[in-house]
């Protein structure tokens, strides 16, 4: 019996490769494929160019509701047994769905990822699976480097947005996406809570999918960026976790401030603290709910931290490195006591 998948897609600005993606969503091989489509402010006509489409259900009304609401918003019209959520500026290779079909429907298995390349070039990387840094930092994995390096298998800490399919209970297990994250950070916050409730996440080399990568289509990242890993920080490790890491993550907060100051961002740095203290009971809410839903404890998913920013996305001055590695030192010392 051909699977049968339900791809949702988010279009946002403008989307030089929004139907070229879809028309490759529909044409893949080996699935009975739908495609939800999200107006979620598309200006460029692209959504109207795709209406009335075979396959393609267009919703919203052109509201940017955020990549997380958005998203969560078309799975909600979505019938498949599987669901992927692909980026609106990605186009899948013709077998990529039926890979990521095999692999998901492995039970130990709650995300599977696919192999995201730069732009058209399918020899390098944009991602082969997202690192997650014990300090909440995330960053795309293997970026720029070879595909052929990152060429088997492997189970990773965090699965990229772009391309990414789920069984549907586990969707619904996990309740898809965390809306407050708006954008960002919310495919670090579903792949750890996937992990702690029994369940892997797997990077799949052969199941590509063609990126046009833009980080800063989003004029508040650095706010976004910044809160969104305070939020993730403060719900997804546990309490004894939060204790032993309370030294570390003040000086970072320090850190990342003065940095900010530097760069620009501070305000919207700021920003970030104010959400967090005004939407302290919802912090409460949340944290409860994640810790609650959890089986496996910190301790045995520690391994799969990085325990070192990535050189490539945190270009650390070299008279600083010493803190980074400090730091690692710090969590080395500390993981034995995590529960």
């Amino acid at each position: 019996m051909t699977p049968k998948v339900s791809a949702v897609v988010l279009s946002y600005k403008d989307e030089p490769w929004l139907e070229r993606g879809v028309h490759a969503l529909l044409a893949s091989r080996g699935v009975d494929i739908d495609v939800v489509l999200v107006d979620n402010g598309c200006t460029d006509g692209a959504v109207e160019r795709l209406r009335g489409t075979p396959g393609l259900t267009i919703v919203g009304e052109g509201e940017n509701l955020g990549f997380s609401p958005g998203c969560n918003f078309g799975a909600s019209f979505t019938t498949g047994d599987y669901l992927v959520m692909a980026n609106g500026d990605l186009v899948v290779e013709p077998d990529a769905l039926a890979r990521l079909v095999e692999v998901v429907d492995d039970p130990t298995v709650g995300i599977a990822g696919g192999s995201i390349r730069l732009g058209d070039d399918l020899t390098t990387l944009n991602s082969a699976g997202n690192d997650i840094h014990f300090l909440g930092f995330s960053w795309v994995g293997g970026f720029g480097e070879p595909a052929a390096t990152h060429a088997i298998e492997k189970d990773v800490a965090g699965a990229m947005a772009a391309l990414v399919m789920l069984r549907r209970e586990v969707w619904e297990m996990l309740d898809g996406y965390e809306p407050h994250y708006f954008a960002f950070h919310e495919d670090a916050d579903m792949s750890w809570r996937c992990w702690q409730q029994g369940l892997r996440v797997h990077y799949v080399p052969d199941a590509i999918g063609c990126h046009r990568y833009e980080f800063g289509r989003v004029t508040n990242k650095m706010y976004l960026v910044e809160r969104n890993r305070l939020i993730f920080l403060l719900t997804c490790w546990d309490s004894r976790t939060l204790w032993l890491l309370a030294p570390l993550i003040a000086a970072s907060e320090v850190a990342m401030a003065l940095i900010g100051l530097r760069s620009g961002w501070f305000k919207e740095k700021v920003h970030g603290w104010g959400w967090l203290f005004s939407h302290r009971r919802w912090l409460r809410e949340r944290r409860h709910a994640v810790q609650s839903a959890r089986t496996v404890g910190d301790k045995e998913l520690a391994r799969l931290m990085s325990d070192r920013l990535d050189a490539k996305n945190f270009p650390i001055p070299e008279s600083l490195r010493f803190l980074d590695a400090a730091a690692a030192g710090y969590w080395k010392f500390v993981r034995q006591f995590l529960r």
